[in-house]
């Protein structure tokens, strides 16, 4: 079943604040990249916020398609354009506030971070919650 739109943001939230936040700790705590710093989860947060309002043009454009699915391809794409959005907000025009100079993040571990943090939740989008929640996708992908 295709998903609705309460269905794509549930289960954004569901699994950026489950998996995203574990795949982010290590970050936060300066296991991997730089200094331990809370800016990850800002990122993480970020993601989240503005990927409610990407669902509702995700959403809207995925009625043009013959069969109104959003295949994998399409959905690599649109993280593609998200970190594309959060790179600019955050490291490039700094419009969006962060805990520390945008100067101090490195671009490297930004992009490693939103990178592994896209494929765990993807991953597990397309397994765990097909595990956990069997009829989740019968529901348009509502979990509640």
């Amino acid at each position: 079943m295709t998903p609705t739109l309460f269905g794509r943001w549930q289960t954004r939230l569901l699994l950026l604040a489950t998996v995203g936040v574990l795949v982010s700790l290590p970050f936060a705590m300066g296991w991997i990249g730089s200094s331990p710093n809370s800016v990850y989860f800002w990122i993480l947060g970020y993601v989240a916020f503005f990927g409610l309002g990407w669902d509702m043009l995700y959403n809207y454009l995925q009625k043009f398609r013959w069969d109104r699915d959003w295949p994998a391809a399409y959905q690599l794409l649109a993280g593609i354009w998200e970190l594309v959005f959060v790179f600019c907000g955050v490291k490039l025009f700094g419009f969006l506030p962060i805990p520390l100079p945008k100067e101090e993040l490195p671009l490297a571990v930004f992009l490693l971070h939103y990178t592994v943090v896209w494929l765990a939740v993807f991953i597990s989008s397309q397994s765990l919650m097909r595990i956990i929640f069997p009829r989740w996708r019968f529901r348009g992908g509502e979990w509640l």
